[in-house]
């Protein structure tokens, strides 16, 4: 199957209702998409700059986009990680002020030059060594971390 002949619905960005018109190979049972980020920021800016209302699904994915975990995207919204959780599986509504903060938030995180940008990479680069093993090693200048 050539990508001319069907559209593919892309379920593996989280979205139910992706579907890619070109732009991706099909070889026996596995998918190859063609830039792949490109795709993500197109999507991520439909959703903020088009859609009414973010369902879950959305909200899950600008933030997986954003590299924040539950717990981070509840902090800057001022709520605990399960209001997140329960906004993302549709347990609840997503607030309008809480959608408004994240459509924010996700427009800082594409401008590259933004000094919110920067404090989300900041804040993504610290949960990424925070999941990591941290070794300390006790030193003449007192407790330190080892080099991952």
């Amino acid at each position: 199957m050539t990508a001319n002949e069907k559209a593919y619905r892309y379920r593996e960005c989280g979205l139910d209702n992706v579907y890619l018109q070109n732009g991706f190979e099909i070889v026996g049972n596995k998918v190859s998409i063609k830039n792949i980020e490109d795709l993500h920021d197109a999507i991520g800016r439909f959703l903020v700059e088009h859609k009414k209302d973010l369902t879950g699904k959305e909200l899950r994915f600008l933030r997986h986009e954003m590299l924040m975990s539950q717990a981070t995207l509840a902090y800057f919204l001022g709520v605990g990680w399960q209001s997140v959780n329960r906004w993302e599986n549709g347990r609840t509504r997503f607030p309008k002020a809480a959608e408004a903060l994240m459509r924010l938030l996700y427009r800082e995180h594409r401008n590259e030059g933004s000094e919110i940008k920067k404090s989300l990479k900041t804040i993504a680069d610290l949960e990424d060594q925070l999941s990591r093993k941290l070794t300390m090693s006790k030193t003449p200048k007192g407790w330190q971390p080892l080099a991952a």
